[in-house]
């Protein structure tokens, strides 16, 4: 009689723990392997840039970089208002990870940096490089967009541009808080909200009083979605005896002590987890004044479109993200006896993801160049700029969630659990519809647009004439 255990010796068949018909690991991988991405960055004037995009590419899909984005979701920035002895200090702590993460976008450029350079195409460069890094964890997107939008509206203060300008686009990520100018190279943020009317600002309630001092105020109130309250800067709206204002709100004062910039509780958010978002109370806090008094959204307007452009950058970067994920999977994956690749339905849903993701990719550069030659003083540009950020930021956000949605489904069951990222990628998308004003705001916007500057609307249809095949000059009917 053969024992039980002979059986188990002669069996040749199937092992219960060998691993088939799973795909391998996507890293490494080129993140700038994107024809749309290259072809578009040269289109719009940026092609010198392509040699380091190419390297930030195999960069942002390499193992390291892969891991940091993991670490930095899941080991959640901690609050810490007061230290051993009981004073206020406000800090919140990050993993190393995220660390890497900023120093990284920091030093290629996705801050500020477009500012100090006089290339063409350098706000060109600087949103493919935010395609390419958006490979990794999205929440750190949001200190470096910040930064960014802030120098256009800096810049109607120029007595305060001149101070802090320099280190906003420097490339040094310097973290911690200290004086701002015995700093490297600074962070700034955005401090509008509050909790009574969110995108209705007009109805913020924080007061500015103005002090002895010329240009210098005292905040008192309550903001109600700060993110990134480690910043070195923000620029906040109060309403000053003259109306509702801009201001310049340091976290640590010119003579080293700490602005009173109370940070109440961290938001627990669906998505965007690597990333601190706040509620800050300002109780005497000291701020300077950005722009004439009462001009506070027309002064911080220029930041707002600015993020919106990076709204439009993230979404589509998660897009790409999401679609190289499916097909990889796909790539390697078997069913019904053959590749899913090679399955008529599924190669079908791939191609409607490719198109809507390149698609989404130049958009993004397009509006980059819009941009970049508005600020080199094209007035065309800028009219197109001015109405094409706020639609595509309207669709392209809004098609994020749906589009992830249906790659996370290009995996199935592997696709819903958390350890394939797809998870992160689904609740990291309704996030940029809702930043820098949700759909009916930016349809609003739109319509504003369209009432009070004529020439966006022609600019508009001189565009889709183009791309139509017609003429410029050409009108609706």
């Amino acid at each position: 009689m053969v024992s039980t255990l002979d059986e188990q010796r002669a069996y040749t068949g199937p092992v219960t723990h060998d691993v088939t018909n799973q795909p391998p690991p996507l890293t490494p991988y080129d993140a700038s392997e994107d024809t749309a991405l290259l072809e578009g960055l040269r289109r719009e004037g940026a092609g010198w840039a392509e040699e380091d995009l190419r390297r930030l590419g195999r960069q942002a899909g390499s193992a390291q970089a892969q891991e940091w984005s993991d670490l930095a979701n899941r080991h959640e920035p901690e609050l810490r208002t007061h230290d051993r002895y009981g004073h206020r200090v406000d800090e919140v702590e990050f993993h190393p990870s995220w660390h890497h993460l900023m120093r990284t976008a920091i030093a290629e450029g996705l801050a500020a940096s477009p500012w100090a350079d006089d290339r063409p195409g350098a706000h060109v460069a600087r949103s493919a490089g935010g395609l390419v890094w958006g490979h990794t964890e999205a929440g750190h997107g949001c200190p470096t967009s910040m930064t960014y939008a802030a120098v256009p509206a800096l810049r109607r203060q120029p007595e305060l541009a001149k101070v802090y300008e320099p280190l906003l686009t420097s490339r040094e990520y310097e973290p911690g808080l200290r004086v701002p100018t015995e700093k490297r190279g600074l962070l700034a943020g955005m401090g509008m909200t509050e909790k009574q009317g969110g995108s209705d600002v007009r109805t913020n309630t924080t007061t500015a009083a103005p002090t002895a001092e010329p240009g210098v105020y005292t905040l008192r109130g309550h903001k109600w979605f700060t993110s990134a309250p480690m910043c070195d800067l923000f620029l906040v709206l109060a309403q000053a005896p003259g109306g509702l204002s801009c201001f310049l709100v340091p976290r640590v004062l010119p003579d080293g002590t700490r602005n009173t910039f109370r940070i109440q509780r961290l938001k627990d958010k669906l998505g965007n987890r690597s990333n601190a978002s706040s509620e800050p109370e300002f109780d005497g806090t000291v701020a300077w004044l950005v722009g004439p008094e009462g001009q506070g959204v027309k002064t911080i307007i220029e930041m707002v479109n600015c993020t919106r452009l990076d709204c439009v950058m993230m979404s589509a970067a998660l897009m790409r993200k999401s679609l190289v994920e499916a097909g990889h999977h796909a790539r390697h994956r078997r069913a019904f006896g053959a590749r899913l690749v090679d399955q008529p339905l599924m190669r079908n849903v791939l191609a409607d993801l490719a198109l809507e993701s390149e698609a989404a990719t130049t958009l993004t550069l397009r509006l980059a160049g819009a941009a970049d030659r508005a600020v080199r003083g094209d007035a065309g540009e800028a009219s197109f700029r001015r109405i094409a950020t706020a639609v595509g930021k309207y669709w392209v956000t809004k098609r994020g969630p749906a589009f992830t949605a249906e790659a996370l489904e290009c995996l199935g069951g592997n696709g819903y659990v958390e350890d394939s990222g797809m998870p992160r990628h689904y609740r990291e998308a309704p996030l940029l519809s809702i930043w820098e004003g949700s759909g009916n705001v930016n349809a609003l916007d739109v319509l504003r647009a369209l009432s009070r500057e004529p020439g966006t609307a022609q600019a508009l249809f001189d565009e889709l004439a183009l791309a139509r095949g017609r003429t410029a000059g050409w009108t609706r009917p």
